[in-house]
């Protein structure tokens, strides 16, 4: 398992769950990943350290878990020297690095999505700006972890997040705003073959009400009982089924998890992003439910055998992971601190902690070590159980100066979720 974060723990924890998984290894790891698995300090983005490591180690699954080591080419490496990987190659990944690139597959596909303009200077912005009108949405063309998307009504910020992707040398991608509400879809490929999982919904934004600015993902749910029926099926024959196939026929195929992040409006479904990784933190919920094997799955995609896998099994509970953050995050994250509480957590029934950005100090405390610190995941009957338990949990963790909403799939818990009557069955947009 290659990754530092709470993608990687929740991956790591369903993998020790797999019967037919006799050792997992973790590089870096992180104070969390550490007390389940041997874990190793290397540079993730190095591809000559991952496939040094993974040889020396004779292991017969590499899984990348974050989208900077597959942006590396890391996939590339560990592949050439004959090791099978669940993560796709330094071209493939480009869904996610470029999302210019993304809009050109998506148009060539069919693929429905929000209609966008590429800029490389301000006036090009300023135009794309007054074509689609507020609320504005810029997007760094390339990899920002989550928090390089700004939607606003204020032009002058929309333009002067778009000037600080200039600044740093690179491009914007301007769209028109998607309204509706947002689902979170993984669907595991083998380069021809899709298989999906099911369904989340994230929450972006630092404070309760979705206020305040992006972050990487302050919590995550599933099931998504308020979801159009054959909305899975819809994203396999429109999105993911001709994206592969479009990559394949470029020859590039793509390998490994393509997330599809979309809206559902009132002019159909749309695509927001792809990702080409697990998306944190709905990657902590969706593995929670998920009753088949996970190694399995992952083994399947990375040798080209995802047409043997039969229907997924998945437990009827619902899901809520909740994020405990930093002081200061996303800007600047206070790092350092004491956790305090955990074992408290632990010892609740449903519930369990994944960690992200942890550490060990020198007296072998676990400290705060990056943003976004861990997440509390609780499972339920319904919704509503599954937030009480995770808010249980979240409410004995001490970090000094930590913050969470608690607001994470409250409105679904209520009923208070629809979908606008144009369903998901509308034309794309062309790009």
């Amino acid at each position: 398992m290659i990754g530092p974060g709470g993608r990687e723990h929740a991956i790591v924890r369903s993998l020790l769950s797999d019967p037919n998984v006799s050792e997992v290894h973790c590089a870096p790891g992180n104070a969390g990943i550490g007390r389940l698995v041997p874990t190793h300090a290397i540079d993730a983005n190095d591809p000559g350290a991952v496939t040094a490591l993974a040889v020396r180690l004779a292991v017969d699954l590499v899984v990348i878990g974050p989208e900077a080591p597959l942006a590396a080419g890391v996939a590339d490496a560990v592949r050439a020297a004959r090791i099978p990987v669940f993560g796709p190659s330094k071209e493939a990944a480009r869904l996610e690095a470029s999302k210019a690139f993304a809009k050109a597959i998506m148009a060539e596909a069919g693929v429905p999505t929000a209609m966008a303009r590429v800029a490389s200077d301000a006036e090009q912005a300023a135009d794309a700006l007054d074509a689609f009108g507020a609320p504005y949405v810029v997007k760094d063309d390339g990899l920002a972890a989550g928090k390089g998307v700004v939607v606003t009504s204020d032009r002058a910020e929309a333009l002067a997040h778009a000037q600080s992707c200039f600044d740093a040398g690179g491009e914007v991608v301007i769209e028109e705003f998607l309204d509706g509400p947002e689902v979170s879809l993984f669907v595991l490929s083998d380069g021809r073959t899709v298989v999906p999982l099911a369904p989340a919904q994230d929450f972006k934004r630092i404070f309760d009400g979705d206020e305040g600015p992006n972050t990487g993902g302050m919590g995550a749910y599933s099931p998504l009982d308020w979801a159009p029926a054959g909305l899975v099926a819809e994203v396999i024959s429109r999105v993911a089924q001709p994206t592969i196939d479009e990559m394949a026929r470029r020859g590039t195929p793509f390998a490994g998890v393509l997330y599809c992040g979309l809206a559902l409006t009132g002019r159909g479904m749309r695509v927001i992003e792809f990702n080409a990784r697990f998306g944190d933190p709905e990657t902590q919920a969706v593995l929670a439910r998920l009753r088949t094997p996970l190694g399995g799955l992952l083994m399947a995609a990375a040798k080209g055998q995802l047409d043997d896998i039969d229907d997924l099994r998945w437990s009827p509970d619902a899901a809520v992971a909740v994020v405990l953050a930093s002081e200061n995050y996303p800007d600047a994250p206070r790092t350092g601190e004491r956790i305090r509480g955990l074992n408290k957590v632990n010892a609740l029934e449903s519930v369990h902690v994944l960690h992200a950005g942890t550490a060990l100090d020198d007296d072998g405390k676990i400290v705060s070590a990056g943003g976004r610190v861990l997440a509390v995941v609780g499972l339920g009957t319904d919704l509503e159980e599954a937030r009480e338990r995770a808010y249980e949990g979240i409410g004995l963790i001490k970090v000094d100066g930590s913050q969470y909403r608690r607001d994470i799939a409250a409105k679904a818990a209520r009923g208070e979720i629809s979908v606008a009557p144009a369903g998901i069955h509308e034309q794309a947009d062309r790009v």
